[in-house]
């Protein structure tokens, strides 16, 4: 695996395919890189079909929660020179993996990836931010919310909502206000 961009843990990046980005958290576990995707997502259609996932590394709050819940124009996509496969015309940096699917249930797909080209396109060094951290906690349990409606999902988004509000700066915010105008919008939406 390598220490690159994909380090041990979970990494929360937007990956891409085929004119595609979502969100997902890349486990990286001893050697492996591993996902697991969501039957009736884009992400683990295409995955499927064309065996290639990118991992896009972004700082971009809003851009993580528009991502989980709504596409991209096509301008927002650049092809990877020599493998043509897309990636965020904003990443800061890339891994282009290729993914082998190891086990398959009826609700999900487990992959495998392996990194064929990562590059840093914009190096920065910024400190951790609980908002931040805090957006991406409430968009992954919104995703969640979104298929189940479990009330303790909402408890958590709400209580991560107050650590945005408390924490975040102009761009958590905007995210905040972009994922509780989603979660307003979504049918059954409490």
């Amino acid at each position: 695996m390598g220490m690159g961009l994909l380090g041990p843990g979970i990494s929360e990046v937007i990956a891409t395919t085929r004119q595609n980005a979502a969100p997902i958290g890349i486990h990286g576990r001893g050697d492996e890189l591993s996902a697991v995707l969501y039957r009736g997502s884009h992400t683990a259609a295409n995955v499927v079909r064309e065996g290639w996932l990118v991992a896009n590394v972004v700082q971009d709050p809003v851009l993580f929660v528009r991502t989980a819940f709504g596409d991209l124009p096509s301008s927002s996509f650049v092809p990877i020179p020599e493998l043509g496969w897309d990636r965020l015309a904003s990443a800061e940096g890339y891994a282009a993996c290729r993914a082998e699917v190891v086990r398959e249930t009826g609700e999900a797909v487990l992959v495998r990836f392996s990194v064929v080209r990562e590059e840093v396109l914009e190096a920065r060094s910024l400190p951790l931010n609980r908002g931040r951290c805090a957006v991406i906690e409430a968009t992954v349990h919104a995703t969640r919310y979104q298929r189940n409606r479990d009330p303790a999902l909402h408890r958590l988004i709400e209580h991560h909502a107050s650590v945005v509000r408390r924490c975040g700066g102009p761009a958590e915010l905007e995210a905040l206000r972009v994922l509780e105008e989603h979660l307003r919008l979504s049918p059954g939406s409490e």
